[in-house]
């Protein structure tokens, strides 16, 4: 009777780690889809920026011409130094947005590995079922002592 039940736990034991690796197989995509989403993130925020950046800039502009300062000088460093932190700005924002899309990826190399990780281990545990129910054949058949 222990043959029958070894060869179930090891067809289990079979189901148990494709189960598994499915569940972490589903965790690296989810992974990879915030990594896609952190991209689609940075371009919006990017695009918000730059739209306030501009409104900014104008406002500067008109702010200078108002008080009847031509754009030479302090005006036109103030505007160029503007313009270097705001490239400095969208570095960092796409710096930022490439580390957390690295982590998310690593995120999901790891899942994965999990997976096969877990299908590795039910693949043992099912190979020692099977062993089992052959000694308990071997044993029915008077071939062991």
């Amino acid at each position: 009777m222990s043959f029958v039940f070894d060869v179930a736990a090891a067809r289990q034991a079979k189901a148990i780690g494709k189960y598994n690796q499915a569940i972490q197989n589903r965790n690296a995509q989810v992974k990879e889809q915030e990594a896609e989403q952190l991209e689609k993130k940075l371009e919006f925020d990017i695009a918000q920026f730059d739209k306030q950046f501009e409104k900014l800039e104008g406002e500067q502009i008109v702010n200078t011409l108002k008080s009847g300062v031509t754009f030479e000088g302090t005006a036109l460093r103030i505007q160029r130094s503007n313009a270097e932190e705001a490239e400095l700005t969208r570095q960092t924002m796409a710096y930022d947005s490439e580390i957390g899309q690295a982590q998310k990826l690593e995120e999901a190399n790891f899942a994965r590995m999990q997976g096969q990780l877990a299908r590795q281990q039910a693949k043992v545990a099912e190979l020692g079922y099977y062993a089992k129910a052959g000694e308990s054949l071997l044993r029915i058949g008077g071939y062991t002592s």
